[in-house]
């Protein structure tokens, strides 16, 4: 072998690749590098000397594959190339990969094979890691959605179709932004950000949207995919539909707190409502009623019909009582034909009783079944908190006894627990002709209570309250009629003649120069009325006074239990330049997102959070965050009930912008109201 053949034997033996040459019917291998030995374990020599050892150690699946091959070199006079998997030495099965060249004669004729054998172990591996993560991705039950470094989605697995309904054509290049459902905030998103760049992670629940508009539930989890570097390549997120499982979730809870029968709350739900509204009502100072009912005449409808029409009936008389109550108020079946109703808030007796009323009236309309006509009554006993009892047992034991003791006078009545109800039923039947002689002979009047500014000490304001100057009782305040003119269908004609007097006084105050505004409260009917914008109009333009002049209270939970309806109306009156107060701010249930959407210029705390605001921390925190949220929004706080002059100094202390209460004034007539004004007294 000359010195340059040598050299280059040598390069073949240094390099990584097995090269080989053997006949052209591989009976003798002629060379064969010492790379071999790595990739298969054995030696150069024991391959020439052996030729088919090759050959013997590929796996059975392999070897007649690799035959052909070689055949197919012989006969094509072309190269040829495969893939096998090699027994190696110490037992580890390797793939190799064997490219084999034809080498010819003068005449064409195939003398050798020639070759290269590569180790290609680890590249299989991984692309078999690769199909299997791929076949994961295709079939993983989860969505998943992978975004570059920007935010801009660029794979989607086929569950994520089939969760979202986008396809991959509709989502790529898009941001996940698209799957938002707009329940969350900012700040949620704020924090979710801030996990994932501290952390490298984020999991939790979140709602998203499909592309068919259906809001639904996801358990998210997002990861930070970096490169070596540390900078971000990819977010990951995998999510599941939690749908199915929240609806059998609320599916079974819902069992678990409703009677199987008529679908009202059962008694544990009941019960756990009433211990709610007690907690409630001992906050804020408001009374509640439990009513027990139970139907007269329905053991001889189960007993002479059966069970099957008593079942039916019992439905019958669910869905009519209900229709009686507030969406606030609870219904639940107690057990047999017993029924519990709970009045979370009531304004007074007067008010259960026309609830008791009503309950009685539409049990006491005929109920048609089966051609039949089945007539029932009701027994009710009233029982109500504070007064009955003060815990949810003792409430219901008295509830339940004063039924028992309007059953036993022959049903159809309702009682009392401990009280009579003749001298109620006198009183009541006396306030409702009261009433319609105050509306006609104009015994309405209204006193003024001061809205001061905390940072001057000067009264800005006004809140008209209505009263009734009764020829026979003397002054009555609202609380004893309020309930009884709704039920009469009074209310409109009362608040509009409020609304009315309140501007004319506005406009007497103007020109005697003393410019300030007039607030009148909106009972919920007011509010609701489709022509109070129009109403205002004519109100204002009568009375000549500048709509700025005029503000409109609104409680919390009026405005928000219709909020598109309610931000609709408050734009109008904020159009016209009427300004608007969410009052008793803290103790409705309102969304934030909504009453942020709220065109109102005030803010007003209620007294139950201002009554204990020196001794309290919970309720000075309380106050603090509504302050902070009042100047957030741009809107100016009121602190409603203030009687001491602690209570003052701290109000102004925590920033309120106006306040109101006995401390700066009681409620006044109008003439006693004006005099204050001439004093220019200034509270501090």
């Amino acid at each position: 072998m000359s010195g340059s053949a040598e050299e280059f034997a040598e390069i073949i033996n240094l390099a990584p690749l097995a090269f080989w040459s053997a006949d052209a019917g591989l009976r003798r291998i002629h060379f064969i590098s010492r790379a071999a030995h790595a990739l298969t374990g054995f030696d150069a020599g024991e391959f020439e000397g052996n030729p088919d050892l090759w050959f013997s150690r590929l796996l059975d699946a392999d070897r007649q594959a690799a035959l052909l091959i070689h055949e197919q070199v012989v006969r094509d006079r072309s190269p040829g190339r495969y893939q096998a998997r090699f027994h190696h030495r110490d037992g580890s099965v390797r793939w190799l990969d064997n490219y084999v060249f034809p080498a010819l004669d003068d005449a064409g004729k195939v003398v050798r094979q020639h070759g290269c054998v590569v180790d290609v172990t680890q590249a299989k591996q991984q692309e078999e890691a690769l199909r299997k993560t791929a076949l994961v991705f295709e079939h993983l039950y989860e969505g998943i959605l992978i975004t570059d470094a920007q935010g801009l989605i660029e794979h989607v697995n086929p569950a994520f179709t089939r969760i979202t309904g986008y396809t991959a054509a509709e989502i790529l290049g898009a941001t996940p932004g698209i799957l938002s459902s707009g329940l969350h905030d900012k700040a949620f998103y704020e924090l979710m950000w801030s996990a994932l760049l501290r952390e490298g992670h984020w999991s939790g629940e979140i709602w998203n949207r499909r592309k068919s508009g259906e809001v639904y539930p996801q358990w998210l989890q997002i990861a930070t995919i970096r490169d070596d570097a540390g900078a971000v390549q990819n977010y990951v997120a995998v999510f599941s539909d939690l749908s199915r499982r929240k609806a059998l979730e609320a599916q079974v809870l819902h069992q678990a707190m409703h009677d199987v029968l008529t679908d009202l709350p059962n008694r544990r739900s009941l019960e756990e409502r009433l211990l709610q509204a007690i907690a409630q009502a001992r906050r804020h100072g408001n009374q509640l009623a439990v009513l027990f009912l139970d139907l007269d005449g329905f053991k001889e409808v189960n007993d002479t019909l059966g069970h099957e029409v008593g079942d039916v009936l019992l439905q019958l008389a669910a869905r009519r009582l209900r229709s009686c109550l507030r969406e606030e108020d609870t219904l639940a079946r107690w057990g047999g034909d017993e029924f519990v109703v709970l009045l979370p808030r009531v304004d007074g007796l007067e008010s259960v009783l026309t609830v008791a009323e009503r309950l009685l009236a539409v049990l006491n309309v005929p109920f048609e079944l089966d051609h039949m006509q089945l007539q029932l009554n009701g027994s009710i006993g009233i029982a109500q908190f504070p007064g009955c009892g003060q815990d949810v047992s003792t409430l219901l034991r008295h509830a339940d006894a004063a039924m028992y003791a309007a059953k036993k006078e022959g049903g159809g009545k309702y009682r009392l627990f401990g009280r009579s109800v003749a001298p109620l039923m006198l009183e009541r039947s006396l306030l409702k002709r009261g009433l319609q002689r105050a509306l006609d002979g104009s015994e309405f009047v209204l006193h003024y209570q001061p809205k001061v500014d905390f940072h001057s000490g000067r009264i800005v304001g006004a809140e008209a309250l209505l009263r009734w100057q009764d020829p026979e009782r003397g002054l009555r305040g609202p609380v004893e009629f309020i309930a009884l003119a709704e039920e009469m269908g009074l209310i409109l004609p009362i608040g509009e003649w409020v609304l009315g007097e309140a501007c004319r006084q506005a406009q007497r105050w103007h020109r005697a120069g003393h410019e300030l505004h007039v607030a009148v409260n909106l009972s919920a009917r007011q509010f609701q009325d489709p022509d109070l914008v129009a109403k205002l109009a004519q109100i204002l333009a009568e009375s000549r006074i500048a709509p700025c002049q005029l503000q409109l209270e609104v409680t919390e939970s009026v405005a928000m239990e219709r909020p598109e309806v309610g931000y609709a109306m408050m734009q109008e009156c904020v159009a016209m330049g009427v300004g608007i107060a969410i009052d008793d701010f803290g103790t409705g249930y309102s969304s934030l997102a909504y009453l942020k959407r709220l065109p109102a210029r005030e803010i007003k705390i209620d007294r139950a959070f201002v009554r204990d605001v020196v001794s309290d921390p919970d309720d000075r925190a309380i106050v603090g965050a509504v302050v902070a949220l009042g100047g957030a929004l741009g809107r100016r706080v009121t602190a409603e009930g203030v009687e001491t002059r602690e209570q003052f100094a701290c109000l102004k202390e925590m920033g309120c912008d106006l306040v109101q209460g006995y401390w700066t004034g009681r409620p006044m007539p109008a003439d006693a109201f004006e005099a204050l004004l001439g004093t220019d007294r200034l509270f501090v």
